[in-house]
């Protein structure tokens, strides 16, 4: 080694500090878990789970049911029709999420995650143990291509944290890491969630097409046995490496998990009333209340259970796809949604008794309050787009309140009078803008949706009072999905469920990108400003209270954007089921969450 002279030690010191001051902010330790915001509930060293139960018996059998079919084993992709259980079941992630937080990630395939104050970088050390289901260890070069693969050949989803990765590199044996050059908060974790795949599985295959050969993965189930479009079983493989984790503990009890798939919801009630079906998730309270009197019923064979839950209603209803002239003006959206007469719809179809969706973000601590002003920092964040922003977002708004009635002739006048304001009169009965073009549109439906199919029936009727002819087309999945990807529709029935701790999933349910780029969630075709803009507010705040402000704020910009007509939400999931089957007296936050059922259940 050369020798250092004392002479030049401080020229050395200058050196190392500029070295330093060059390097990313010093990095924390190595962590088991990681919390968006705050700290992860369960200390190192947590034996299971908190909703669990860690004594369950492996062992037993569940069959459910599902409306539709499929036509690929390929979940990652846009082609083809891919059962979602090939994912839960067949997959694993880094880091597993806790329903019973916000967002909270525990250590998985990952061992630990390390990352700095500003999340400049994400670095996973793999578990020495963990293996896919052909035996093969789980290696950082795996984890690199699944993230690059998906990125570029999946689904549009995965792109947007790959493009803020500057930097992949592995590290160790085992260690893997990622500078980002963006500043997101969220990466780390939504790497933390991203499938990991074989990479040698698919070498001389084509990952953008689909396929009936499942992909392997190291999660608690392979896939068994397949019938395309009619049922897929899946059978827990008893050389699963994570069996003894604590996160997995009192997890994936059952042996073999089947999926039957029905063309309406009908026969699918039928086959849980005939036994061929496990479990049966019931949407409609009126039904619940009604249709649950058969034989095994009263016989006590089958059990009924209701979960509670405190996450937020989401958004449901019916989408104007804003892409078409036809619905640009938010004169005209808002009249339709004074044409909806939901109270006379949830009476029809709900008993009366399902709440309205008022907001995005309703019942929770992070939406607004219909009709309440916005104040504090809510208000702050929306008056730099108070030119943009329709009227409510700033000053409050409520959606329309009918009476109930048919007539709905209260709704119906300001329905009118909306319309003539954006430019359209009727004629002969006919509702028409100044060139005499009629006011028509088709809604797009899947087969088998029989409560929009219904209240869509409705809303067609009450249309027709105003001029305006509205047509109800029904296509099965297959079609709908290439008609969705594409945004090839006037209307249709609009689902998004929201978390208690929204991300960049945001950004692809509204930004921006969406209104031309096929296969994206923003359906309605939101392209607003204000709304990217306070995404990136909820994206950047570290604070919990400038987080939720941040969200009331999107919440605000969502709803008074009048991209779609609101139906109802469930505050609490109605879940009938076989006896012998069982799940755990205590219910996680997010209730009846993909990850509760079948994950947390055990048979006798």
């Amino acid at each position: 080694m050369r020798p250092i002279h004392f002479g030049h030690l401080p020229r050395i010191l200058w050196l190392a500090g500029a070295m330093l001051a060059a390097q990313p902010a010093l990095a924390e330790s190595p962590m088991g878990a990681i919390a968006m915001h705050g700290e992860p509930a369960l200390a190192p060293g947590f034996t299971h789970l908190p909703y669990v139960n860690p004594d369950a018996p492996k062992g037993g059998r569940i069959t459910l049911g599902e409306q539709g079919g499929f036509d690929s084993l390929n979940p990652f992709i846009i082609k083809g029709n891919a059962p979602n259980q090939v994912t839960e079941f067949t997959v694993e992630t880094l880091m597993g999420r806790s329903l019973d937080e916000p967002f909270s990630l525990y250590g998985l395939l990952a061992e630990t995650i390390q990352t700095d104050e500003a999340r400049s970088y994400v670095e996973f050390t793999l578990r020495e143990e963990a293996r896919f289901s052909d035996g093969a260890p789980v290696t950082p070069e795996d984890v690199i291509w699944s993230f690059e693969t998906l990125a570029t050949k999946g689904q549009p989803r995965y792109a947007g944290a790959w493009k803020k990765i500057a930097r992949s590199e592995i590290t160790g044996p085992r260690s893997v890491r990622f500078t980002f050059n963006a500043q997101d908060r969220e990466l780390p974790l939504i790497l933390g969630l991203r499938p990991i795949l074989r990479k040698a599985a698919w070498e001389g295959r084509e990952f953008g097409e689909s396929t009936l050969i499942p992909p392997v993965g190291s999660g608690p189930y392979t896939v068994a046995e397949v019938d395309p479009g009619r049922s897929i079983t899946f059978r827990r493989n008893p050389d699963w490496w994570g069996k003894d984790l604590p996160f997995n503990r009192g997890q994936h009890n059952l042996d073999e998990i089947r999926i039957e798939y029905f063309g309406v919801d009908t026969a699918l009630f039928e086959a849980f009333k005939g036994g061929a079906i496990s479990a049966y998730r019931e949407t409609n309270p009126a039904k619940w209340l009604g249709n649950f009197n058969f034989p095994a019923v009263t016989s006590g064979e089958v059990l009924k259970v209701e979960v509670p839950h405190q996450r937020p209603s989401g958004i449901e209803g019916f989408a104007f796809n804003t892409r078409n002239p036809l619905f640009a003006d938010w004169r005209v959206r808002e009249a339709l949604i004074h044409a909806f007469n939901f109270e006379l719809v949830n009476r029809t179809l709900n008993g009366g008794v399902q709440p309205r969706i008022t907001s995005y973000f309703g019942n929770s601590f992070l939406g607004m309050k219909p009709g309440v002003p916005a104040e504090g920092k809510v208000k702050t964040l929306l008056e730099p787009h108070a030119a943009e922003l329709l009227p409510g977002a700033i000053d409050g708004y409520a959606l329309p309140v009918a009476d109930g009635s048919e007539a709905n002739r209260k709704n119906m006048r300001v329905a009118v009078k909306l319309l003539e304001d954006a430019g359209w009169t009727v004629r002969d009965g006919v509702l028409v803008n100044a060139e005499g073009k009629p006011f028509a549109f088709e809604i797009l439906l899947t087969n088998g949706q029989d409560e929009m199919i219904s209240a869509a029936n409705i809303y067609i009727e009450a249309l027709k009072r105003l001029g305006i002819e509205a047509r109800l087309t029904t296509v099965d999945n297959s079609q709908y999905k290439e008609r969705t990807n594409a945004y090839a529709f006037d209307m249709t029935h609009f689902i998004r469920a929201l978390s208690l701790s929204p991300g960049n999933e945001q950004v692809l349910y509204w930004g921006a990108a969406g209104v031309t780029e096929p296969g994206t969630r923003n359906w309605p075709g939101i392209n607003s400003p204000a709304v990217g803009a306070l995404i990136d507010a909820m994206l950047q705040a570290r604070d919990p209270a400038d987080f939720t402000a941040a969200t009331e704020a999107l919440d605000r910009a969502l709803i008074t954007g009048r991209y779609v007509v609101p139906v109802w939400f469930s505050d609490t999931s109605r879940i009938a089921y076989r006896r012998g089957l069982h799940f755990p007296d205590r219910f996680p936050l997010y209730g009846d969450w993909p990850g509760w059922q079948p994950q947390t259940w055990w048979a006798e």
